[in-house]
């Protein structure tokens, strides 16, 4: 059993772990496990504030000629180009698109009513939240089952030093 605190090990870099097999990231001692989790942990968060704020330094800079070059296209979403000297930006701009559920519900209901296919006007996608599926009658649950699948998702490992050796 390996007691050493995490700062009696040698520290592993963001290039020694690109470099080690998963047998050998597998073997570290607990401590290193989770020197690297932490570390690993705090550069992703760090990262996303960084890139988060470039992108809104890059939006400060060239966004609004982007979107003046995309409107002199006559568009008000897509992709432009634009130059800076010799830098040449890609500038893309999605079109994000939200339905109101409650309205649409309402408007499926009246092509219903109008003996019409909804699914010739909207994309219907039925599913039923765990949690309620989990707390109906038995009778009611095995009438759905054949319709419910069941599959792992991707697992998450949280870290923590034991309180004990802390």
């Amino acid at each position: 059993m390996n007691d050493l605190t995490p700062t009696q090990e040698t520290t592993l870099y963001p290039a020694d772990i690109a470099q080690m097999s998963l047998a050998q990231l597998a073997a570290l001692s607990p401590a290193q496990k989770l020197e690297i989790n932490t570390n690993l942990d705090q550069a992703m968060d760090w990262l996303k504030k960084a890139r988060s704020r470039f992108d809104t330094a890059l939006d400060q800079c060239y966004g609004e000629r982007a979107r003046a070059a995309l409107h002199d296209d006559g568009r008000d979403f897509g992709t432009t180009h634009i130059n800076d000297g010799f830098l040449s930006i890609k500038f893309e701009l999605p079109k994000k698109v939200s339905w109101d559920q409650k309205q649409l519900a309402q408007i499926a209901e009246r092509i219903l009513a109008a003996g019409e296919k909804v699914e010739s006007y909207l994309e219907v996608k039925l599913t039923v939240p765990e949690a309620r599926f989990t707390h109906w009658p038995p009778a009611m649950q095995e009438q759905f089952s054949g319709a419910r699948t069941v599959a792992s998702g991707k697992p998450a490992f949280t870290l923590s030093l034991d309180q004990e050796v802390a």
